[in-house]
């Protein structure tokens, strides 16, 4: 089964500057196709550090969406990161230079001025374009500066407006044969007066006689509502969760467990 990941590129986000848009985005843009995300990881603007997560991503296998870090900034290394993670130069792709020259002609044309693409500041723009050699190209319907693929990770804009079309388009497109294969529910209820220690052994029954589905526990000791309790359930795929589900329940009764309302999302 394919795993998806997701890297998030930028001191904006670890000092707080900037909140992190991508992770609820794509966690929702996978669930709307069946799909689901297995990891995220967050990574400042430093050439080294991007470089490892980058090599780790390319080891796993796994699809990954990486978001900021490829423009042609001092602080923007995400480019030259994957290009040293896989031991490939970086060239200008020709595709991606046309999308650049075509949108430095739309820009001259809405600002009434002469398009000079020889002029300094639009040389440096192709820089936009320099990706591993053997990159694919990931249309940017919002600017047409084009993010990048090598093999299954691809390379998207830090800006949201940007990114979520981009991986939309991977996900229906790329990824569309898996849309469906991973559809999870997941199934609660709400346990008052019991330890987790107490309720432990009852967890790791229900994983043991269920493969595939995971038992979580989420306490909490000053709910609005219900007050100290834990959230106890399981989650997988839909057919396994309903009877798992079942014999948690009807453990939690074994125990004398107090329940209050189910959950189900």
């Amino acid at each position: 089964m394919q795993t998806f990941g997701l890297i998030i590129v930028g001191d904006e986000i670890l000092s707080g500057k900037r909140q992190d848009k991508h992770l609820p985005k794509v966690i929702e843009l996978l669930g709307a196709r069946g799909l689901a995300l297995g990891w995220a990881r967050y990574v400042g603007d430093d050439r080294g550090a991007i470089t490892a997560v980058l090599c780790d991503a390319f080891a796993s296998g796994d699809a990954v969406f990486c978001c900021g870090g490829i423009g042609a900034t001092p602080d923007d290394h995400t480019r030259q990161g994957a290009a040293a993670a896989l031991g490939l130069p970086l060239q200008l792709h020709p595709q991606a230079r046309a999308l650049i020259l075509e949108r430095m002609r739309d820009v001259a044309r809405e600002q009434g001025l002469p398009y000079e693409p020889d002029r300094p500041d639009n040389l440096h723009r192709l820089n936009m374009g320099m990706f591993p050699a053997g990159a694919d190209l990931v249309p940017n319907p919002y600017n047409k500066i084009p993010g990048f693929s090598v093999r299954h990770v691809h390379f998207l804009p830090g800006f949201p407006v940007m990114a979520h079309p981009m991986i939309e388009w991977l996900l229906d497109t790329r990824y569309a044969h898996l849309h469906g294969t991973q559809a999870r529910s997941e199934r609660s209820v709400i346990v008052t007066g019991s330890m987790e220690a107490t309720l432990t052994p009852l967890m790791e029954e229900i994983e043991a006689c269920f493969p595939g589905v995971k038992v979580f526990s989420l306490p909490s000791v000053d709910h609005p509502t219900w007050g100290r309790h834990i959230e106890l359930g399981v989650k997988g795929e839909s057919r396994s969760t309903e009877a798992a589900f079942a014999a948690l329940k009807a453990g939690l009764g074994a125990l004398g467990a107090a329940l209050g309302p189910d959950l189900v999302r």
